[in-house]
């Protein structure tokens, strides 16, 4: 279902796209070395579809994007049905209302050669994923990249940037369904309250996992 698509992308790792020619390579690098190293704090509502092989939509889906650098990203469907991902700094926290659970797992652990490195990892994400080429498309530059390790999931990545700002995003996975994502009111380096991005295990909630316990520094 659509409202695991992403949890299911902070386990997944990406597989080689086809290269292109090394001046548009230089061109893709460019913008996605400023969306990870130049924007400290991100905000978008999004809209979010699955695509079958056969190119039919299986379902859509929509909600609010908002990031925080370094390793903070809120992700929160509201439609069809409610989920929310937190990425608190050390740890994700995953939340169906409808089925009254929270998963959660070690960020460092959940994210490694994952599309959502980069969104809210630090410079360092980059040393992840290597740049396989880009393309304009419709207004927009698309850029393909690939991990440097290769686990499961999703075989590709694309960014779509609209005068060097991320404003859609695709993952293809191993069933040869496409995820699309299309940002929308986009905002860039605005404060947003750090609260967001801490999460409170509800009530009666059953929690599966174990968080990681915060660093403690040695005096």
């Amino acid at each position: 279902m659509i409202r695991t698509t992403f949890a299911a992308m902070l386990l997944a790792t990406l597989t080689p796209a086809v290269a292109a020619d090394a001046d548009i390579v230089d061109v893709g690098q460019s913008l996605v070395d400023d969306f990870v190293t130049n924007v400290s704090t991100f905000s978008a509502d999004f809209e979010q579809t699955l695509i079958d092989p056969e190119g039919t939509m299986l379902e859509r889906s929509s909600g609010r994007l908002d990031i925080r650098r370094p390793g903070q990203f809120r992700w929160v469907y509201d439609e069809p049905y409610e989920q929310w991902l937190v990425a608190d700094g050390r740890n994700i926290w995953s939340y169906d209302v409808d089925l009254a659970q929270v998963t959660v797992k070690a960020q460092t652990e959940a994210l490694a050669n994952t599309p959502a490195l980069l969104l809210g990892g630090s410079d360092e994400a980059l040393d992840e994923f290597v740049f396989d080429g880009s393309y304009d498309k419709n207004g927009l530059t698309w850029v393909r990249m690939r991990p440097v390790t290769t686990d499961s999931g999703f075989y590709s990545l694309e960014l779509g940037f609209a005068d060097g700002k991320l404003t859609q995003m695709k993952f293809y996975d191993n069933l040869d369904q496409t995820t699309i994502v299309a940002l929308e009111n986009v905002v860039v380096n605005a404060g947003i309250d750090r609260q967001q991005f801490e999460f409170t295990v509800p009530a009666g909630v059953d929690v599966v996992g174990t968080p990681a316990a915060a660093v403690t520094e040695t005096p």
